[in-house]
């Protein structure tokens, strides 16, 4: 799709954030533009959903205004959100435990979850960043034990300022590895964001598009599930990867600020 015509008719752009939007804390030059461009416009919206759930909505909303950009914390979702909701949807009252760093745990007891330490009924492991042996050995058993396991997103490295670090998807491939099991990924490409995005906003598939620097969870999660998935080189992927991937982009901007040369 040419670029002059990949974005017409979308009215919803779904954001990812670290290596779209920023990289650490870093803002990546005329992200914060795009932005407020689309804020300028009567036709043409956005929300912010990151595969990150090593924090909340709150946090980013403050990190996104230290960068530069107002936003209220109900345009940001993420991944921990939507396993949220999972959970409430198809496990409602059960016990969970959960491997994630003490924002996400306060999250989810503040809505009602009952984390438990032992005995659970449900385990699910998070882009957890204090992890310790402790915890990865006990969910391992738990796993082993037939205990349902999830995962709130499926990337194995998150983008920073200075290269990569291991995320959620690289410690469940740890987890696999030790007990033959893989969890239910619920962070982008699965159709639950696409639902909660469709809930969240009100928009038809065709009108939305997802943005993002992986062809892998961004993109796929656009064009696996009826809508667009435009890929950022500005983060994990390059040209090369886009050769070897399955997942085609319906397009491929430079960056954001390449992207808003062809919003009108």
């Amino acid at each position: 799709m040419k670029k002059e015509d990949a974005l017409k008719g979308v009215r919803m752009f779904v954001l990812d954030m670290d290596g779209t939007v920023y990289l650490g804390n870093q803002v990546i030059e005329g992200a914060v533009d795009f932005i407020r461009d689309l804020e300028a416009s009567d036709e043409k919206d956005y929300i912010f959903f990151t595969n990150n759930s090593s924090k909340v909505p709150s946090f980013y909303a403050e990190k996104l205004r230290l960068l530069g950009l107002e936003v209220d914390k109900s345009k940001i979702l993420t991944s921990g959100d939507v396993c949220l909701s999972y959970i409430i949807k198809n496990y409602s009252g059960k016990k969970i435990y959960l491997n994630g760093t003490a924002l996400l745990r306060d999250n989810w007891l503040e809505k009602g979850i009952k984390l438990v330490d032992s005995d659970p009924d449900v385990v699910v492991q998070s882009f957890d960043t204090e992890m310790t042996y402790e915890k990865i050995d006990k969910i391992c058993s738990y796993v082993r034990n037939g205990i349902p396991f999830l995962a709130t997103h499926v990337d194995t490295n998150c983008p920073t300022e200075n290269g990569f670090m291991p995320d959620c998807g690289a410690i469940c491939s740890l987890i696999t590895e030790s007990t033959g099991i893989e969890p239910k990924y619920l962070g982008k490409p699965s159709k639950e964001v696409m639902d909660c995005i469709l809930d969240t906003t009100g928009y038809k598939r065709e009108e939305i598009s997802f943005v993002g620097d992986r062809l892998y969870t961004d993109v796929a999660c656009g064009v696996n599930n009826g809508s667009r998935g435009f890929l950022v080189l500005t983060g994990e992927s390059t040209m090369k990867t886009v050769g070897l991937s399955d997942t085609n982009p319906s397009c491929i901007y430079d960056s954001l600020d390449e992207m808003r040369k062809y919003l009108y």
